[in-house]
């Protein structure tokens, strides 16, 4: 490319706007160019604004940016939105409206008919619903999401057994990292020595995006896939990384050999069009009994990739296995800008 692309975020400060802005520091086609987040923010310059929580400092050039308003007018025409789900409901289509092409982390419009809830992985075919969207027809703009946090990596390790074998029923029990409540989370009091074995909403997007992402495109919206899908949700004291335990029942008989062999020879469109941000491996499987664990796996493939292990008979389906992913890098940033870069590459982004 002769020149990047300059893209905006909204909800710049929080903590999946601080990854926005880490992955996009050195990306070699999106460069970051505007900057938004709430009132009191604005109008200061980021370094003031934001109280940063990653390990690496905030760029240089993006430290001395002023966060401008939420709103359409002089925002980029690509736009990273990281906002809370009320908020996003409201400013989405907005921009939309405006000419935008807003790829969102927020769960407020991932569910709608018109709306691609995409893996590029799992179902980049999904993102012609684009052109089904009124924003699209009317002033060029569109929304494209990516899912829920603990749905990513449960997709990632669930597809390639679903292309070959087929799922029935599927039944995941969470262990969610505190990063995925944002800043400040979860009070110390609260988690410290505890599982808190509630988190509002995420059982239902869990369950029902679940069954979008391994749907079929039929026209202008998504047929859920067929199979059985139940959640239960856990925070617990990690800092980050999701980890699930998970139960499956297939429509065809498998081996164990078998099902490690379709993880680990996985690769789908972003490998084969080498998307700057596609991991070489989207799923790895792991062989020591005792992994994975999100103090030593969590950032595999740069925190890109979802690490599998403990594969096992189940005693009520027919198989049970751990599956762990980054939950602010796979499960959210990371996962937009993937999707951002595979409707760079299908001539979304002009």
């Amino acid at each position: 490319m002769d020149r990047k692309i300059p893209i905006g975020i909204l909800g710049a400060t929080g903590v999946v706007g601080q990854r926005f802005i880490q992955m996009l520091e050195r990306h070699p086609w999106f460069e970051v160019a505007w900057l938004a987040a709430s009132d009191r923010s604005e109008g200061k310059v980021y370094s003031e604004a934001a109280r940063w929580r990653l390990k690496t400092p905030i760029p240089a050039l993006v430290a001395k940016m002023p966060v401008s308003p939420a709103t359409p007018e002089g925002a980029p025409k690509v736009i990273f939105a990281a906002l809370d789900a009320a908020i996003a409901a409201e400013l989405e289509p907005r921009f939309a409206d405006a000419g935008c092409a807003v790829v969102s982390n927020s769960s407020a419009l991932r569910m709608k008919e018109d709306v691609p809830l995409v893996i590029p992985e799992v179902n980049s075919g999904h993102i012609k619903l684009i052109d089904e969207q009124g924003w699209r027809k009317k002033s060029g703009g569109y929304v494209v999401t990516n899912p829920n946090c603990s749905a990513i990596g449960l997709v990632l390790a669930l597809a390639p057994l679903h292309q070959r074998f087929g799922l029935e029923t599927v039944m995941a029990v969470t262990m969610q990292a505190v990063s995925g409540a944002g800043y400040p989370g979860v009070a110390s009091l609260d988690i410290l020595g505890n599982v808190i074995p509630f988190i509002k909403n995420e059982e239902e997007k869990m369950e029902e995006e679940t069954r979008k992402l391994l749907g079929q495109l039929n026209g202008a919206r998504v047929i859920p896939g067929a199979f059985a899908m139940s959640a239960q949700c856990n925070r617990v004291a990690v800092e980050d990384g999701h980890t699930e335990s998970v139960s499956i029942r297939l429509k065809t008989k498998a081996k164990p050999e078998e099902i490690i062999a379709a993880w680990n020879a996985y690769r789908a469109e972003p490998q084969k069009l080498k998307l700057p941000s596609a991991p070489e491996r989207p799923v790895v499987y792991v062989e020591a009994n005792d992994r994975p664990q999100p103090r030593f796996d969590v950032d595999m493939g740069a925190g890109m990739t979802a690490v599998v292990g403990r594969l096992r008979p189940c005693g009520v389906l027919d198989w049970k296995f751990t599956v762990l992913s980054h939950n602010t890098i796979r499960g959210a940033a990371g996962a937009a800008v993937l999707n951002a870069e595979l409707l760079k590459a299908k001539g979304y982004l002009g």
